[in-house]
């Protein structure tokens, strides 16, 4: 007996021993490949320091109105999910895609994610790189918020807003931080650190999988995919992207709380989830028309929620109306 408890205990040693030697491996594979994503992500526009901090902006197109565009929560890099829009916007207006603090090609900063906050950032990210007025916001999914908090704040620097797929406020503030929890949780900050998520992008189906709901983005050349997959392993997860998701609630009661009438006009373009839309978030989107008295929704077939990735010409065509207008 004793001699098979020296074994046993050998044999357990010598596993703890894989492990951790397996798990070494993982931590310096996840370590290089930050400093190779690092190297890979070359800002495509220019950085300017806002607050204190670095903040992306690419810019294109020409004319007297600025389209802004806002991505959505976990887009790990705008430059490249908003690239089929701003081809189509490129020869009648001007375009300006910015990241915020902890996406594309930004810092990351230590200040809260509060939508007051965001709002302030691009306001002096668009002084600072000389982006003159008006603008035409566009706010996808989560951009919403910060869209409409900016126009709250700044109501005279905007000539109108287009919602891609963007969630009310009143849909936002019954949000719980369930993801977050999720996200940040100990597992998957084990599955990052320990370089399994990046082993596992490796994959081309899991990156196809993670792709799904932006049309696998078939609309993109394959030098922008390869940076988009770059940037997710780059961000995914980090402190500002789930500051974002723990304060959704509290950021849209904020823009709730200052809810008037805008004085412009609103357009709220909403997936049909390729036919498996839910009845709640329609019923809200109808309602999201309540913020404008010049408002219109539409809902654009055979598209998922990252809408400009299957029909950049309609969302590019509603853009333009209010540039127009």
């Amino acid at each position: 007996m004793k001699k098979w408890r020296k074994r046993l205990v050998k044999f357990l040693i010598f596993d703890l021993a894989i492990v951790l030697l397996l798990l070494g491996t993982g931590v310096i594979y996840q370590q290089v490949g930050l400093r190779q994503d690092a190297k890979t992500l070359v800002p495509p526009g220019k950085l300017y320091e806002v607050h204190g901090d670095n903040m992306h902006l690419y810019t294109g197109g020409e004319g007297d109105v600025t389209v802004v565009l806002a991505s959505g929560w976990g887009t790990a890099n705008p430059y490249v999910d908003y690239y089929p829009l701003y081809e189509k916007l490129a020869p009648n207006t001007k375009f300006a895609v910015y990241d915020r603090f902890g996406y594309g090609y930004s810092d990351q900063t230590d200040k809260k994610r509060d939508v007051d906050t965001v709002a302030e950032e691009l306001h002096e990210l668009l002084q600072v790189s000389g982006q003159k007025p008006p603008y035409v916001l566009v706010g996808h999914s989560l951009g919403s918020l910060e869209t409409i908090r900016f126009a709250q704040k700044y109501p005279d620097l905007v000539k109108g807003i287009v919602m891609i797929d963007g969630g009310s406020p009143e849909y936002y503030s019954n949000d719980d931080d369930s993801l977050a929890d999720t996200i940040g949780g100990f597992a998957n900050k084990f599955r990052i650190q320990t370089g399994l998520f990046r082993l596992s992008m490796q994959s081309d189906m899991v990156v196809e999988t993670s792709n799904a709901n932006r049309n696998e983005l078939k609309l993109e050349p394959d030098d922008l995919k390869k940076l988009d997959t770059t940037a997710l392993l780059h961000n995914y997860g980090n402190v500002n992207t789930l500051d974002e998701l723990r304060e959704i609630a509290t950021n849209a009661k904020v823009v709730v709380n200052h809810k008037q009438t805008l004085p412009f006009p609103l357009t709220i373009l909403t997936a049909d989830y390729l036919g498996a839309s839910e009845p709640e978030w329609d019923k809200s989107q109808v309602e999201f028309k309540s913020w404008s008295d010049d408002s219109k929704q539409v809902t654009i077939k055979d598209t998922d929620h990252y809408i400009h990735q299957y029909r950049p010409d309609i969302v590019a065509d509603e853009i333009l109306a209010l540039v127009k207008k």
